[in-house]
């Protein structure tokens, strides 16, 4: 049994290629699932090119693009996924924000369309599918992979996933904003008891006070709903722009000394999965 979870992009809101974002990375929201050569993929910020060049040096000819909306910084990146301009790849892509709203093709084809891109989406040469669906909404990708939905709490709308495969249970959580004292049901259902949680930390807990609307979450608010659902890992993700490498070091010295499960994703990190 194969089973990683390998980080792209881990930084909200806007890349950060600077010197001090080298540790954790600058790269924007995007994760790859690897399950038993099945490849899935979180969201297609900047890290979705480097994922690319990686599937195309592994050969890999069909993946999944699970998105959990299309702010700019979840979506910047697929006009550069070198995949999707090779005739021999398939790629499925599915949302489950827009499908009263136009639906998820509509939204990549705008994204790539005049004046915004030079290149539309017709021109690519993959074979490329989309499908839309409801939040809440459960049903099998990749023959093997069932997958669970919950709208996230955001503005213009966000889907969570969990995905569960052979035993294990995978969640991804991002681009969500907590109530104080209100733990958000669709999340706690969402994680309850998963071997591995990305969620939303984009701020602390002293931060979310003058930030409250923008619609991000905390890495607190992380750790007291996997201490509440049973889950057995978390990650910090989505990291702030304005969180340099200073920040994120002292910020992962308190994630660890709070709750010794969570780890403080950096582009690059790679983590490997068993039931």
């Amino acid at each position: 049994m194969a089973c990683w979870v390998k980080f792209w992009g881990v930084r909200g809101s806007i890349p950060c290629p600077s010197p001090d974002h080298v540790v954790y990375g600058g790269n924007t929201s995007c994760v790859e699932v690897h399950l038993d050569g099945r490849h899935i993929v979180f969201d297609a910020g900047t890290g979705l090119r480097g994922l690319g060049q990686s599937l195309n040096a592994r050969g890999v000819t069909h993946a999944t693009l699970l998105m959990t909306h299309t702010h700019w910084d979840h979506i910047i990146g697929f006009p550069f996924f070198a995949p999707a301009h090779r005739a021999d790849f398939t790629l499925d892509i599915m949302a489950g924000h827009v499908a009263d709203n136009g639906g998820i093709r509509r939204l990549f084809s705008s994204h790539m369309s005049d004046p915004m891109f030079p290149v539309p989406l017709d021109a690519l040469r993959a074979h490329i599918t989309f499908r839309d669906f409801k939040p809440r909404e459960s049903f099998v990708i990749e023959d093997a992979v069932h997958v669970r939905t919950a709208p996230l709490n955001h503005p213009n709308e966000a889907t969570g996933y969990r995905l569960e495969y052979d035993g294990l249970a995978i969640c991804y959580i991002t681009d969500t904003e907590h109530r104080p004292g209100h733990p958000d049901e669709n999340v706690l259902g969402l994680i309850d008891g998963a071997d591995l949680v990305i969620y939303d930390c984009t701020y602390t807990d002293e931060e979310f006070a003058e930030r409250i609307g923008w619609g991000h979450s905390t890495w607190q608010e992380g750790v007291r709903l996997c201490q509440a659902a049973g889950a057995r890992q978390l990650a910090v993700f989505h990291h702030d722009p304005d969180h340099t490498d200073s920040v994120m070091e002292r910020l992962e010295d308190e994630v660890r000394r709070h709750w010794p499960p969570a780890l403080v994703a950096r582009d690059g990190m790679e983590v490997t999965l068993r039931p």
